[in-house]
């Protein structure tokens, strides 16, 4: 039982799921341990070969059927690797991102040999993937992307460029939104497949120096003239990209919220040991009617967060997530994730500002959360739309 007090729903407390949660652990307790995780903030990524590790041990892919080199697991499997990711502080390892977001665009939408093609290697960790959606000029807003698909032969070439690309130093595996038909708006975008190791005229440029994530490559990507085979069309039909993004939205913001939860969760858990060992004139923190009452509202909202996360997964199984329902879920929840782990480095003192203690990465990690996935603002946007 967490310090939520909230029990896992019916749908996680299979036995199976255990054994799968334990093995988890255990893989990133022997992979991931606090030097290597160092290494990794110190050179703004996570080297390929964890990521052939972590797909040797299974936990990439793992919703990917059993036909096309997956382990024919579901949702609940994803959500273990995520949640494990977190809980043993793996920063950088996108697994949520591969897995919750990439994986699914080539399993839902492409075509039965793309399927054949991709997913084994994405399964092994041979594959990194990533997804290019915003650009300089259009973040939220995909509808405005400039990048341009050309017709060429048998293929296309890719002119455009990319920006805040999670995974782009490492990625040789990129989902591209792109305009095929410049002319008819959402109805015009296509997204195509570029194998960064078969192309030419692909540059990453630097990784992006955040604020947060330190582990975690953010790069811009850049498309002269590249060239890939019609085969490289996800789905084979030209024009179906919009759908296929929008198909997988609620799914993906749904992901970011998971995160938002387990963090919350975490900075309650951290903060509740510090106040208990911490003394101020002559006794503990945690004694203070002003501590009490803070982390009494910390553990309020977080549990509410986590109780509607569970009726949004419970949906998500049922296919009957809407797009509205994601809309709120991350809105109310990173926002409400940011407000508490702020709150939680408050009570932390002079310590919460300092990079040892776990709430201060936690600090600069959420703060992205509102922002990544559809801002705040956007979210506000979808949620009065259904008004």
């Amino acid at each position: 039982m967490s310090i939520l007090g909230v029990d896992d729903p019916a749908f996680m407390q299979d036995e199976e799921i255990s054994l799968f949660r334990d093995a988890v652990g255990k893989f990133f307790e022997n992979k991931a341990t606090p030097d290597r995780v160092a290494k990794w903030r110190a050179d703004g990524q996570v080297e390929p070969a964890f990521w052939r590790e972590a797909g040797e041990m299974g936990l990439l892919g793992v919703s990917v059927p059993e036909e096309y080199g997956g382990h024919g697991g579901d949702l609940r499997h994803d959500l273990v690797v995520f949640e494990q990711t977190q809980r043993h502080s793996v920063e950088g390892f996108a697994a949520s991102l591969h897995n919750g977001i990439v994986v699914p665009y080539v399993q839902a939408h492409g075509t039965e040999a793309q399927k054949k093609k991709w997913l084994p290697a994405l399964v092994t960790g041979e594959r990194i993937s990533a997804i290019a959606m915003s650009e300089p000029g259009a973040g939220s807003d995909l509808q405005a992307i400039r990048t341009t698909a050309t017709k060429d032969g048998d293929g296309y070439r890719i002119n455009g460029s990319k920006v805040w690309i999670s995974n782009g130093q490492i990625s040789n595996f990129i989902i591209v939104v792109c305009k095929t038909d410049p002319t008819k708006g959402a109805k015009g975008t296509s997204l195509l497949i570029v194998e960064t190791d078969k192309v030419e005229g692909f540059k990453r440029g630097k990784n992006l120096d955040k604020i947060g994530l330190a582990a975690q490559d953010t790069s811009e990507l850049f498309f002269d003239d590249v060239w890939v085979p019609e085969e490289n069309l996800l789905g084979g039909v030209e024009g179906r990209g919009f759908i296929q993004l929008m198909a997988e939205l609620p799914k993906e913001r749904l992901i970011i919220a998971f995160a938002g939860v387990i963090t919350m969760e975490a900075a309650l858990e951290t903060t509740i040991e510090y106040t208990k060992d911490r003394k101020v004139f002559g006794q503990k923190l945690i004694e203070f009617q002003n501590t009490q009452f803070k982390l009494a509202d910390v553990k309020a909202r977080a549990t509410i967060a986590k109780v509607f996360m569970n009726h949004c997964i419970a949906q998500l199984l049922d296919g009957k997530l809407d797009l509205t329902t994601a809309a709120i879920a991350k809105l109310w929840i990173t926002e409400n994730e940011f407000d508490i782990v702020n709150e939680c480095l408050q009570l932390h003192g002079g310590y919460g500002y300092v990079n040892d203690y776990p709430i201060a990465q936690m600090f600069k990690n959420s703060r992205v959360q509102t922002i990544y996935g559809g801002s705040s603002e956007i979210m506000k946007l979808l949620i009065a739309r259904s008004l």
